[in-house]
């Protein structure tokens, strides 16, 4: 029981014990993830640039920074309303200006208009998507022909997970995941063996093909 609840927690944290305890985790754990996400995305400063499942809003706080131009602006997608309101507040100056943008949603139905993104990161959140081939097919729309996306993980933290109960009855491999990318019609879908401090990552990238 208190298994399953992590595990739903983890793809829709609400406010709540276990969806505090689920945001301290994310902070903690995530954080060498959404930053090199970020990085390996090659923003430049007037990208538009898309998150999903930007959490506490840790990827967002790091990618705004890239973006010097008046022109950059920075979106986030995330499905969980208290991960809304905490990003909100992270982000709360950022927000006013006008140089970041947020939206509560699904993957499946975002709310832009096509061929309107630059760059797409994410952290583990395809996970916790219903229909990864439907939401790979959404982020496609709105991504420019040859936009990037970026997706970090790390195998050996999730198979520990797994391992313990914590996430269940989810296809945790990324081959399910780059299966649904080139499904969706994306290409130059690989996986990368990466490294940050002496700690080993993984990161997916896919390209926008239009």
């Amino acid at each position: 029981m208190l298994a399953r609840k992590l595990t739903q927690q983890l793809g829709h944290p609400t406010q709540s014990l276990v969806g505090w305890l689920v945001t301290k985790f994310l902070e903690r754990h995530n954080r060498v993830l959404e930053e090199r996400a970020v990085r390996l995305c090659e923003i430049q400063p007037d990208s538009t640039v898309l998150e999903v499942g930007f959490g506490p809003g840790l990827g967002l706080q790091e990618a705004v920074q890239y973006l010097t131009d008046p022109r950059g602006k920075l979106l986030g997608l995330d499905y969980s309303e208290y991960m809304h309101k905490l990003a909100r507040e992270r982000l709360r100056d950022h927000i006013a200006s006008g140089k970041v943008r947020l939206f509560q949603g699904r993957v499946e139905s975002i709310p832009l208009p096509a061929c309107s993104v630059d760059k797409v990161y994410h952290c583990n959140c395809h996970l916790y998507w219903p229909d990864m081939r439907a939401g790979n097919a959404e982020l496609l729309r709105v991504m420019r022909p040859g936009a990037l996306m970026v997706t970090t993980l790390k195998l050996a933290s999730l198979r520990e997970a797994v391992s313990r109960g914590v996430i269940q009855d989810k296809k945790w491999q990324p081959e399910p995941y780059m299966e649904a990318l080139i499904a969706a019609g994306f290409t130059d879908v690989r996986l990368e063996e990466k490294q940050h401090k002496g700690r080993d990552f993984q990161a997916i990238f896919a390209t926008a093909a239009k």
